[in-house]
């Protein structure tokens, strides 16, 4: 009987535990190995800091889903995959073989290259510690405002810095976006629009860099000092540090180099999904849009495997529907390089969005059932 491991409860493995129950590997034990019981959804997160979601509606138990799969769900971390024995090595010093991995463990920020960041920075990955933090951080918010100040530019420290704002509307929060403005990655219009909405809400934009976390305060690359209770950190993924002593390929940002058929191109019989992998074909953006997308040709590839069948190609979408929080029940809308800014359609997109997501959650808790 041939041994699958799937390494990671992330959001591409959820597709393949759903396509599972549905019609199990035949022939093969199938294990999860994964650090976390529950996953929180990535794409609510930002309204679960705003408030307007408590941390069960953003989470999915992946035990009853593996269970509807017929797959073992173990508990562990792994810290090592030496891919010529097919072997990953736990933390607590057990050891898994496989005649097939697929890897969905996401992806790490980097905790020691911004000084300061590991005794100061509330870092957003992962997100399950994440979710427990800034609940602790919301409950701090007394008589004194709180000075906030998110770093990361990106979609995700733009939604942060909004939903801080508006859980805690008396605090201070300010963005510092590196070396352009906010949601540079997207199109003019989008820029604009996450500027109007940013000063709006009265959050202060800093186009620097952070050179230091110091208690109280954040250091900026020009000297600048700005006065921060809570420095949260939603900066650049980078691959687990284990992936580079794999022996897989990977790219040159040291992510698993996959192919058409989700494959690495050094080891066929392990596949990979979401942010640990980057297509050698098809690059395109560490997003849980893609990661969930690939969910089902994952599972579709792994059945065919163990049956002893080619693999097929999947091809990625072009373009993927982006549906940015802006704090309260409001969002911009972009679509490739179309966009609607919030005004005035920014309430039907979050009303849309919430459907999407809300919608996503309860597909898996049906599967599970």
């Amino acid at each position: 009987m041939k041994q699958v491991l799937l390494l990671g409860g992330g959001h591409a493995h959820l597709g393949v535990l759903s396509a599972l129950a549905q019609q199990p590997l035949a022939g093969a034990q199938v294990t999860l190995l994964t650090p976390y019981r529950e996953l929180t959804y990535s794409g609510m997160v930002p309204g679960l800091v705003a408030g307007h979601y408590s941390p069960e509606q953003c989470r999915i138990d992946l035990a009853p889903l593996a269970a509807a799969a017929g797959v073992q769900m173990l508990a562990g971390q792994a810290i090592a995959l030496h891919a010529a024995e097919r072997r990953v090595q736990l933390a607590d010093g057990r050891s898994l073989g496989y005649d097939l991995l697929s890897l969905d463990t996401g992806s790490v920020q980097n905790r020691g290259s911004l000084p300061g960041a590991r005794e100061h920075g509330l870092f957003v990955r992962p997100i399950e510690p994440f979710v427990e933090l800034q609940a602790r951080l919301a409950a701090m918010a007394g008589p004194r405002p709180l000075n906030v100040v998110v770093l990361g530019g990106g979609a995700a420290g733009f939604e942060l810095a909004l939903a801080w704002q508006h859980r805690l509307p008396a605090c201070r929060v300010a963005l510092l976006s590196g070396d352009g403005p906010p949601l540079a990655g997207y199109p003019p219009a989008v820029v604009q629009a996450g500027l109007r909405a940013l000063a709006r809400r009265r959050i202060t934009v800093f186009r620097e860099r952070a050179a230091e976390l110091q208690a109280g305060a954040v250091v900026l690359a020009s000297g600048a000092r700005v006065a921060c209770d809570a420095a949260v950190v939603a900066t650049g993924t980078e691959p687990a540090p284990w992936l580079a002593g794999s022996g897989l390929a990977l790219c040159p940002r040291g992510f698993v180099l996959t192919g058409p058929t989700l494959q690495s191109t050094s080891h066929p019989e392990v596949l990979a999904a979401g942010d640990v992998a980057t297509r050698a074909d098809h690059p395109h953006a560490k997003s849980g849009v893609y990661a969930v997308r690939a969910g089902p040709p994952l599972a579709l590839n792994l059945q065919r495997l163990v049956a002893g069948a080619a693999p097929l190609p999947y091809q990625p979408q072009a373009r993927t529907l982006n549906l940015l929080s802006c704090g309260e029940r409001s969002a911009i809308t972009v679509w490739g390089g179309f966009s609607l800014g919030e005004a005035p359609f920014g309430r039907l997109a979050w009303w849309w969005k919430d459907r999407i997501d809300r919608g996503f959650i309860a597909r898996f808790a049906r599967a599970a059932g």
